[in-house]
């Protein structure tokens, strides 16, 4: 497995860019979870504050001690620290910003969940219509952004879990676009009274296929 990009780092926390793929939690069956592999690269223990899907990449929080990851745990549960995330999406929001707001079973339970949208870029791949969506979290549900956008009829490309299946085998086929397309893009945190941003460019790009052999899809 390749070495984990570190983005930031203090006495308390370490940011990283998690790899598309790599589950943040080890269980039965998951191979090389960040959660048994980030302590080797960095020759020390992490604990878990917020965790991404397997197949979500992007900026993720993790703390140095047990006393850190409660305050860090705390901060995100209080919204002092701000998740935005980008994804491509199967069809084009009426309006270009918004909010899905829906209540979502989370752990079996099920809790009021809110999620800001800005449609930043559409495209046009034969029948289908693909837009660029930034979300932002208003609460933390788990899946909130894969189940608020395919509720709304925008599922995002290549989930297999949420999404439309029919869809994302056609546009597989004529864009190359094979895996989820959702990215922890920006990330806001409050450190000694100050609000440090950090941000990741969005890696995702639908071109159709000129044949084949094309590729279309920035990894």
């Amino acid at each position: 497995m390749n070495p984990i990009p570190i983005i930031y780092e203090n006495s308390e926390i370490i940011i990283i860019n998690k790899p598309q793929g790599v589950a943040v939690q080890g269980g039965q069956n998951i191979a090389h979870p960040l959660d048994k592999e980030l302590p080797l690269q960095l020759g020390y223990p992490v604990y878990l504050v917020h965790r991404l899907d397997q197949e979500t990449q992007g900026l993720l929080v993790v703390a140095k001690t047990p006393q850190a990851a409660n305050k860090w745990t705390h901060l995100i549960g209080e919204k002092a620290v701000t998740k935005e995330y980008d994804a491509i999406c199967i069809g084009v929001p009426s309006k270009p910003k918004g909010q899905f707001k829906s209540s979502i079973k989370d752990r079996g339970v099920e809790k009021s969940a809110l999620t800001f949208y800005e449609v930043k870029k559409t495209w046009d791949i034969d029948s289908y219509r693909l837009s660029l969506i930034h979300l932002t979290l208003g609460t933390g549900r788990m899946h909130q952004i894969r189940i608020h956008l395919a509720g709304a009829g925008f599922p995002i490309a290549g989930d297999d879990k949420h999404g439309d299946f029919k869809a994302n085998k056609a546009i597989k086929k004529l864009t190359g676009i094979k895996r989820l397309q959702l990215i922890s893009s920006r990330l806001t945190i409050p450190v000694d009274g100050k609000d440090l941003t950090f941000e990741l460019p969005v890696p995702f790009d639908v071109v159709k296929k000129e044949n084949s052999e094309g590729t279309t899809v920035k990894k």
